[in-house]
């Protein structure tokens, strides 16, 4: 889970880059469609059934969030702090708990919405006013955050509907389709370096989300989901040693705020879990 959390943070550090110097749908674009290649070259060469779903429009609605959730992360990531966004998307989860209860039916009891308000308050003190002035641009990540916590919540109603690798094959399709029709109004011709930077970023799209998969096949969530929060200290490398951005104390505090009910939601799940067993 640890090389899990560092590809995905490589993948938003490469789009970070790129998104400096070329326009959000062409990123977008290279992002979903190599994976896309990838993806179908194996599925059509060992497993052509597995692309017949069983919930296509589920299918297709997560993959138009997942579309949403990374164009506002290209934008996000073009304008702020890389170890702010990373921050930010950190309350994924407690967005997620708070979610689940009208769209799963889930019952949250009082210690989860108190861990739900108290992860919220940390994302409020990360995109709290500097020097006086609200960054409206910090309005970016929470919105990638909630249309990231709506994708998860999609994959968790497609559980035992359709097999991980049908899953995997239409996670990219909306993204594809959309950003290739869209690529003749913002095409930027790239370099070799750019080009080959995009290769690189659907590469490591792709290699992400099978990782993520195989961690939690091999264990169980309980051991491998607190690993999820080492994107924070990949972020902080990369923040550092790459982008030579200081950390704000705001995004230190709220970065552990954010963290810590974070953990403490996950663990009241279990324990319920175990009570429910």
């Amino acid at each position: 889970m640890i090389l899990t959390t560092l590809l995905f943070v490589s993948q938003d550090a490469t789009t970070r880059i790129l998104a400096k110097s070329y326009p959000v749908m062409e990123v977008a674009w290279a992002r979903f469609a190599v994976h896309m290649l990838l993806v179908g070259i194996v599925v059509a060469w060992r497993s052509p059934h597995l692309m017949v779903s069983h919930r296509l429009p589920l299918q297709l609605v997560r993959s138009c969030l997942l579309l949403a959730t990374t164009l506002l992360a290209v934008l996000s990531l073009r304008s702020i702090p890389f170890a702010e966004v990373q921050a930010i998307a950190a309350a994924a989860p407690v967005l997620i708990t708070a979610l689940s209860v009208p769209l799963l039916g889930e019952k949250v009891g009082w210690r989860r919405w108190v861990g739900v308000l108290v992860g919220m308050a940390g994302a409020l003190i990360i995109v709290g006013p500097v020097g006086g002035t609200f960054q409206w641009a910090l309005a970016l990540p929470l919105a990638a955050a909630f249309s990231n916590a709506l994708y998860q919540i999609a994959t968790r109603k497609l559980r035992g509907a359709d097999s991980p690798t049908t899953t995997i094959f239409y996670t990219g399709m909306a993204g594809t389709v959309v950003c290739t029709l869209a690529l003749p109004f913002n095409w930027v011709t790239p370099d070799l370096t750019a080009a080959a930077l995009m290769v690189l970023l659907g590469t490591l799209g792709g290699i992400s989300h099978f990782c993520l998969i195989r961690a939690y096949s091999a264990a169980p969530a309980a051991t491998v989901a607190p690993f999820g929060y080492t994107t924070l200290v990949w972020a902080a490398v990369y923040s550092l040693m790459v982008f030579g951005e200081d950390l704000r104390l705001s995004t230190i505090a709220g970065t552990i705020i954010i963290v810590g009910s974070g953990v403490y939601i996950f663990y009241r799940e279990q324990t319920r879990s175990r009570q429910a067993s």
